[in-house]
């Protein structure tokens, strides 16, 4: 059979055409034919699917083996018309139609599968809807059982008088024992009489009582006017003798003002005002003690709350109280609130002026924090000459650092009442010292003034021994704030001139350095904790712990010639008790610093050993420029003996000017950097 008859086959099979010739024959032209529609679905109910499943499975096992021969038959030189080919070709067209047909019933059996589950889904949806229907009408019902079992009579609010002294004083009329007994409905009905009876009978004692105190109240007013009447005089004789007051220094009005104010303070302060008080008359009569705030408001937080309020008060309490039920505030507003209420201030401060003698005045502005019991502090420094402006000591005055280490140990910077750390846990403060700028600092010195004690671990230092209380401590502290003040101004003037790159020298350190230094200073500036740490010359300071977070960092620079020699600077809050702490780093044929040369070590130690020599006149202000000089003339010693190269010609960098006894000594040939006046020679330690 030929291609084309095949191709005509197959389509006549597709169009259902195809028919065995004893039906074609069986047809004769013009009878009707029996039409019989063909369904797929019909057929499908009277089919097995796992049948159809293995003859799917046998027409494709088929269809492959067929493949194969027509494969192997065409490799093995069959040609392409061949009969067994087209033969082998028609029954692979028959297969895969079967396939086709096989894959429609499995579509047709995936779409009645999925029609059958949507319509379960339907019906399990419309029974769901009718239980969720059913649930909430039980929870709705339960409510109302729910309201009807808690709801409460006004009668219930009222607390009545106990049943046995009911039927004792209550008389028969009201009480009615015979059917109150029996019946509980009635007893509490004649019990609401009895208590109705009562307080009419107290509001008629309390119109009497009214009335009595109207008659005493105006027999104190008209006691009132007579003194008040007596106030004119009194004030136009205190007016008469404000000129004796002053002369006499004795502000007698003032005093008493300020006496009435201070019964306000809350205890601490008060504690303060009084020892401050005491030590201004005994021992410091320009110390001025003064109060401020709101003398109202500490008024009224020392009144106790009133108990007694109306039924109207009640009520708009209550309305209140359901508004703020009903408008929720978010989370983070209320810890806001809370914050603000955990750190409040109280109305009234107390400042403290220090004046020094050279006119600066030093003001300590004390405030006392209600909910956490602690007292702070904040400065602010007065000069009566405007000092240069200097950058470098632009910390030197602040609030923040001023009173930093007064005490050894004492930065201030935390709370020092442990109980604080719990109070700070419920409202979300992670850390105190982020309010410290805005509230002041909680010294222990301060606590310590207030009469304040909070316990300590055992590592920490005490700030006062003894009594909190007593004058000494006062007068201690004192000494050391006006002690701190001056300083820091010597500091800032001395800053002014080095920034200037002048190192000032008092006549009475002079014979501590030689009448002639070429190194000089070029730099001195300020630096941050940070940037110190980054140093590589300054790692063995700071693992040992001798620089800290609250120190001030400079960075000097001195430079002769060629030679510039970089010094870090450490400044303890507590100079010039803590001396300052220099280390060096030479950047001359290479670098060099104290780790890797002995000459750069022994200069360290000139300035930082041998301090004492450069301390000075009491109390020490000059310490830190006469270490910078000594560093100066250290580098001139150094510069000077250090070894020339022989072939290089002309004249020598650093020419020796220093009259030195032996130019190195020992192993590590350490150079003379000890000065010797008067002789003006160096020599070796």
């Amino acid at each position: 059979m030929s291609s084309d008859a095949v191709k005509k086959r197959k389509s006549k099979v597709l169009r259902g055409e195809a028919a065995t010739p004893e039906v074609k024959r069986g047809r004769v032209e013009g009878e009707p034919q029996d039409v019989r529609v063909y369904s797929e679905e019909v057929e499908l109910d009277s089919r097995d699917a796992e049948q159809d499943y293995k003859q799917f499975k046998e027409s494709c096992e088929s269809l492959a083996n067929l493949m194969s021969e027509i494969q192997n038959l065409k490799a093995n030189g069959a040609k392409e018309g061949c009969v067994e080919v087209e033969q082998k070709r028609m029954q692979s067209s028959i297969l895969f139609m079967n396939l086709k047909k096989l894959n429609r019933l499995a579509h047709i059996r995936l779409k009645r599968g999925r029609d059958q589950t949507h319509e379960a889904k339907q019906r399990v949806d419309g029974l769901h809807l009718q239980l969720q229907n059913l649930l909430y009408e039980v929870l709705h019902l339960q409510k109302e059982i729910s309201k009807c079992l808690e709801f409460k009579s006004k009668h219930e609010e009222i607390d009545l008088v106990p049943e046995e002294e009911f039927y004792q004083e209550a008389p028969p009329d009201i009480s009615r024992p015979s059917l109150t007994k029996s019946d509980s409905h009635q007893l509490t009905l004649a019990r609401l009489d009895w208590e109705l009876e009562q307080r009419k009978r107290l509001a008629e004692k309390y119109k009497d009582s009214l009335a009595s105190k109207e008659k005493i109240q105006k027999s104190i007013e008209v006691k009132k006017e007579h003194l008040s009447s007596l106030q004119p005089g009194l004030t136009a004789i205190m007016q008469a003798s404000l000129p004796v007051q002053q002369y006499l220094s004795m502000p007698f009005e003032q005093t008493q003002k300020q006496t009435e104010v201070a019964r306000h303070l809350p205890p601490p302060l008060y504690v303060l005002f009084v020892q401050a008080n005491a030590y201004g008359e005994a021992c410091d009569k320009n110390l001025i003690v003064s109060i401020s705030g709101d003398v109202d408001e500490a008024k009224a937080l020392s009144k106790p709350p009133e108990d007694s309020q109306d039924d109207e008060s009640d009520s708009d309490a209550e309305e209140e109280q359901e508004k703020t039920k009903r408008r929720r505030a978010t989370t983070g507003g209320q810890l806001d609130d809370k914050r603000r209420e955990m750190l409040k201030r109280h109305p009234l401060s107390l400042c403290i002026e220090l004046k020094c003698k050279d006119g600066a005045i030093l003001y300590l502005y004390f405030y006392y924090l209600m909910n956490l019991n602690i007292m702070t502090v904040k400065t602010k420094v007065s000069i009566p000459t405007d000092l240069t402006s200097t950058i470098s000591a632009g910390d030197l005055l602040k609030s923040e650092t001023l009173l930093s280490c007064l005490y050894a140990g004492d930065h201030g910077g935390e709370t020092p009442n442990p109980a604080n750390h719990y109070q700070f846990d419920k409202v979300g403060i992670v850390c105190f010292s982020d309010y410290v700028e805005e509230l002041g600092h909680p010294y222990m010195w301060v606590q310590s003034l207030g009469g304040l004690q909070f316990p300590r671990a055992a590592s920490e230092q005490s700030v006062c021994s003894g009594s909190s209380l007593s004058a000494s401590q006062m007068e201690t502290t004192m000494k050391l704030l006006k002690r701190r003040l001056q300083s820091r101004l010597a500091l800032h003037r001395q800053f002014a001139s080095l920034e200037h790159s002048i190192i000032p020298v008092s006549s009475e350190c002079l014979h501590l350095f030689p009448a002639k230094i070429m190194s000089r200073l070029v730099r001195w500036v300020a630096i941050t904790y940070e940037d110190y740490k980054g140093l590589s010359y300054t790692q063995h300071v700071t693992d040992a712990g001798l620089a800290n977070q609250t120190d001030l960092y400079f960075m000097s620079v001195v430079e002769r010639g060629t030679a510039r020699l970089q010094a870090a600077v450490v400044l303890n809050p507590r100079y010039p008790e803590v001396s300052p702490l220099f280390s060096l780093s030479l950047s001359w044929k290479g670098e060099r610093s104290g780790q890797t040369d002995d000459n750069l070590r022994a200069m360290e130690s000139e300035v930082n050993v041998f301090k004492n020599e450069l301390q000075g006149p009491h109390p020490g202000h000059q310490l830190l420029t006469n270490q910078i000089s000594r560093l100066c003339v250290c580098l001139d010693v150094y510069l000077e003996t250090e070894g020339q190269d022989d072939g290089v010609e002309g004249p020598r960098e650093f020419p020796r000017e220093k009259m030195c006894l032996r130019i190195v000594r020992g192993p590590n040939r350490l150079k003379p950097f000890k000065y010797n006046h008067p002789q003006g020679f160096f020599s070796h330690r």
